[in-house]
């Protein structure tokens, strides 16, 4: 029992297990190592405000209880009573609340310009504030529209000079060739006044037309309302349109702006407009129009009517009855109805067989004269035998 003991080799050990005691130990300093600067960096991130900034110069990171303070911006001036300007680093890594502790400085309050006004954009001329400035009717801007409230320094300022309210005058419009305009001897026109453009008497047969706007408005400083006009001659030719009628516009000359009217004849239709002006060009405005005859459309043949009152035209004489000098026709006569003057065509009918009334009125023609003669007869006997 013993020596068998003793030849029991011993147990292995492990090289490079994970729960070695040295690596294990390496694993939990590094974690430590990783985790160090988390811990530290509580508030990393400083706050931002629109009127303070910090004072003094910024940290990566600060401590859980470490303390910043704020100042004004430029431009801006602390709020009385005074508020908070200092942030504490609080444990859960942000900064303690602050309100805004500052407001903006004040421009120097504009006055109204003669004959305008001025309009402050946010209703105050602190710094960052707009004026904008407007002149009354009649008066036109001279200077700068926009100004703003800004840094000057150490202090606040408006960026340029206020502007003024000027009266708006017009230089004397353009002249015309062959024409003239009112108060042509005035050297400045007021804002709003008018001139009234007018043509020379022509030296020719033919007198001068007013060609555009006749009346210019100042409008602006040194602006008019539109282009002066011209006077020159407008005479287009006479209006002539085959088949046509001219309904209004009648004259010996057509001049600038004449309108003429037409219609056509009966059997045309009118092509074109039926309403012509005379241009500046001297040409009617639209073309002159046309009238174009109406195409008739093609009629039905005629056709053999039986009833009272219809007249088809005979091919032949109709034939006589008298019994003495013509015997009887094979084609008679045909009287249907009282006042019908119907008699049979030379050619037979486009049907091969005549109809049922036609047949009737021959049959009836054939016996009454039948009839006829042989009373004719009877009684030349019957005076023969006495």
């Amino acid at each position: 029992m013993t020596a068998s003991a003793a030849l029991r080799p011993a147990p292995h050990r492990l090289l490079g297990s994970p729960f070695d005691s040295w690596s294990f130990l390496g694993i939990l300093l590094m974690a430590l190592v990783l985790l160090l600067p988390t811990s530290s960096d509580a508030c990393d991130v400083l706050p931002r405000y629109e009127s303070m900034m910090l004072k003094g110069v910024s940290k990566d990171n600060y401590l859980p209880g470490e303390q910043i303070e704020f100042k004004c911006r430029p431009g801006y001036t602390p709020i009385i009573p005074a508020l908070s300007t200092s942030a504490v680093c609080q444990p859960d890594n942000t900064w303690t609340p602050l309100q805004e502790a500052c407001t903006g400085k004040l421009c120097q309050q504009l006055d109204d310009p003669v004959n305008g006004q001025v309009a402050y954009v946010n209703g105050s001329y602190k710094f960052g504030s707009q004026a904008h400035y407007i002149c009354n009717e009649g008066f036109f801007l001279l200077g700068t529209k926009i100004l703003y409230c800004e840094l000057s320094g150490n202090t606040v300022d408006w960026s340029d000079t206020p502007p003024q309210c000027e009266k708006i005058l017009c230089q004397p419009p353009g002249t015309i060739t062959n024409g003239k305009y009112t108060n042509s001897h005035k050297d400045v026109f007021e804002y709003n006044e008018v001139v009234t453009y007018s043509c020379n008497p022509s030296q020719g047969p033919d007198e001068y037309s007013l060609i555009g706007e006749p009346r210019l408005i100042c409008s602006g400083k040194n602006r008019w309302s539109g282009n002066p006009p011209e006077c020159k001659v407008v005479k287009c030719p006479y209006p002539v349109v085959q088949n046509g009628i001219q309904v209004s516009g009648f004259g010996r000359k057509y001049n600038y702006n004449a309108m003429v009217r037409f219609e056509c004849v009966q059997g045309f239709q009118l092509k074109g407009s039926d309403t012509i002006v005379c241009g500046v060009n001297s040409t009617w405005e639209p073309a002159i129009p046309q009238c174009v005859k109406v195409s008739a459309s093609p009629s039905a043949k005629p056709t053999i009517s039986s009833v009272s009152g219809a007249n088809p035209v005979p091919t032949k004489p109709p034939v006589s009855s008298d019994p003495v000098s013509t015997p009887p026709s094979t084609k008679p006569t045909i009287s249907s109805v009282s006042g019908a003057n119907t008699s049979v065509p030379n050619r037979p009918p486009a049907s091969n067989y005549p109809d049922n009334g036609l047949i009737a009125v021959i049959v009836l023609t054939v016996v009454a004269g039948i009839v006829l003669v042989g009373t004719c007869v009877y009684k030349f006997l019957h005076i023969r035998n006495r």
